[in-house]
């Protein structure tokens, strides 16, 4: 017996040994560390500034608050990226026309309403229907714009949009959230604003509405969990519950209290102690809206505006970078031309314009204007001074931004003298009657990732539109005009970078920077990215990647083949 074990003792060594050599011959296998991977669970808590409205898209367009949460709770037929380009979401892929007049629209097999309905070209055709409504709170020109628009059901699952003529950046007005139809069609288009459905909603989001927080009779969140309905992948994140807030401070408090696991804006009253806090993750990212001083191109009282050197020269003589150092405290980033920095159809390639008061005066000299060696007011060989009104609007921020725009332009001799007004009536008072000579504007272009920028800058916009220098460049024009009427965007971006070189070369009006958003993240909160925004709930935009929590997955790890 002992000599029958010993034998086989030896045969299980002989396999064992043949069996180490044959899996040395092996291609890669997992013999390396545990990583981390997503893992889907746990709840995340934002304190969201503001207070809840009406969590319908239909209603949302003056509510902050209300976006952030409907950012998780509905979608459309498309999304923009992080560039501003649309990308499918209900509708699976979509058609145009060769003449740009035509859009047709295929909503995805599995796109259901988180009862289980699903969706179809009728809640399309209901949502434009109630969107031109009385009741809608979406402003009179995107009314106007549908109105014009024709939109045919062709079935279910596929609809067609018929424009009057070509019109690219329609595109942009295709991302509205859609609404069901069998859930409100019997709700008359005056009552949507008091609908039950508003503060119990149903949509076609990754999240689904579970209920109100309410605390002392008043509604202080919405707690929201993940759709199990959802036609895309599924999020990590169980549940997202919002926690209204009425300032970023009252936010801030609330993480630092350990109630929350973000604070929706850092604004700047808070923001050097949200930067020193060790978990706290700050992510920056420019806004929609952009600053300019306009020049009044067409008034005989600044006949001097006319000349692009004259313009040049205050361009160099602005320190862009120390406006937004000093009085943005850095929340700011500069611009060098009319399109938002992170869009497609920005150009990097076009004149930077550094700071370089010595330049300035040199242009200006060459122009004919004395400026006094021991300083004061440039003039002009006729005697005439180079003076004139800056408005800016009469809130403190504006306000030192143009006394210390007046006081680097005195230092190259050029006189300005500041006008106050109430930043309503700067645009319907003076801007819109051309009744000014110079001022300090912010372009707002929220919710227009498409960029456009022919209302502000094309001859055709100069009188009763918002192209309020006035700027009469038909080479220009016609690149805008090409660019809204092609629907190949690596054309649009050649036109648009055509404009911008242009536009850099003549300087109408001087762009000086785009403000930033600050929102801040615990450190626990993985996954998080935040792009440029075009509004700010676009900072939830990729919270489908965020994650709590991990489970362990082996690496993979290269094990050296032996020679043979």
């Amino acid at each position: 017996m002992k000599q029958l074990r010993w034998q086989i003792l030896v045969v299980v060594v002989t396999l064992g040994i043949v069996a180490v050599l044959l899996f040395s011959q092996q291609s890669p296998v997992a013999t390396g560390p545990f990583l981390p991977q997503p893992e889907q669970g746990g709840i995340y808590t934002e304190g969201l500034v503001g207070s809840l409205g009406r969590l319908s898209p239909l209603l949302d367009w003056n509510n902050a608050a209300d976006r952030a949460v409907n950012r998780l709770l509905f979608s459309g037929l498309i999304r923009f990226d992080e560039h501003g380009l649309p990308q499918a979401d209900l509708a699976k892929g979509w058609g145009v026309s060769e003449d740009g007049t035509l859009y047709n629209f295929t909503i995805r097999e599995n796109a259901v309403w988180h009862d289980g309905t699903p969706v179809t070209s009728d809640d399309v055709l209901f949502t434009i229907d109630r969107m031109k409504s009385a009741g809608s709170l979406y402003p009179q020109d995107v009314k106007d714009l549908w109105g014009k628009i024709e939109v045919t059901k062709l079935n279910d699952k596929n609809l067609k949009f018929t424009l009057p003529e070509p019109y690219v950046p329609f595109i942009d007005y295709l991302g509205f959230g859609l609404l069901p139809r069998h859930l409100l069609e019997s709700v008359p288009p005056d009552q949507l604003q008091a609908a039950d459905f508003n503060i119990n909603p149903v949509g076609t989001g990754p999240y689904k509405f579970d209920h109100l927080i309410v605390d002392g009779g008043q509604i202080t969140g919405v707690v929201l969990t993940v759709s199990n309905t959802y036609y895309g992948r599924p999020p990590f994140i169980e549940q997202a519950v919002f926690r209204y807030y009425p300032t970023s401070a009252a936010a801030y408090d609330a993480y630092q209290q350990g109630d929350v696991l973000s604070v929706s804006q850092i604004t700047s009253d808070v923001l050097e102690s949200a930067l020193e806090e060790p978990n706290l993750s700050l992510y920056t990212s420019r806004l929609p809206q952009m600053t300019f001083v306009l020049f009044n191109l067409n008034n005989p009282e600044v006949a001097f505006f006319q000349n692009e050197k004259v313009r040049r020269a205050l361009m160099l003589a602005t320190n862009r970078p120390y406006i937004i150092n000093t009085l943005l405290k850095g929340q700011a980033v500069l611009t060098d031309g009319p399109i938002l920095p992170g869009s497609w159809a920005y150009y990097d390639g076009t004149e930077h314009f550094e700071y370089n008061p010595e330049e300035s005066v040199s242009l200006l000299k060459g122009e004919g204007y004395v400026i006094p060696a021991e300083g004061g007011d440039a003039r002009a060989k006729e005697g005439a001074l180079l003076a004139f009104t800056l408005l800016h609007p009469d809130d403190p921020v504006h306000t030192k931004i143009a006394e210390m725009i007046r006081e680097e332009w005195a230092g190259i001799g050029v006189r300005v003298d500041l006008q106050a007004v109430p930043y309503d009536k700067l645009a319907t008072d003076f801007l819109a009657s051309r009744g000014y000579q110079a001022a300090l504007v912010d372009l707002n272009l929220s919710r227009t990732p498409d960029p456009d920028p022919y209302p502000f800058w094309h001859q055709a916009e100069a009188t009763g539109g918002q192209n309020y220098s006035q700027w009469d460049s038909r080479t220009a024009s016609e690149y805008l005009e090409q660019a809204r009427v092609t629907t190949d965007y690596t054309l649009r971006a050649r036109l648009y970078r055509n404009f911008q070189v242009v536009f850099a070369r003549e300087l109408p009006a001087l762009p000086l920077f785009a403000p930033v958003y600050s929102y801040g993240v615990d450190s626990q909160v993985q996954g998080v990215q935040v792009a440029a925004l075009y509004d700010p709930s676009d900072r939830l935009a990729t919270f489908g990647n965020w994650y709590l929590l991990t489970r362990r997955a082996l690496g993979q790890t290269e094990v050296p083949t032996t020679a043979p």
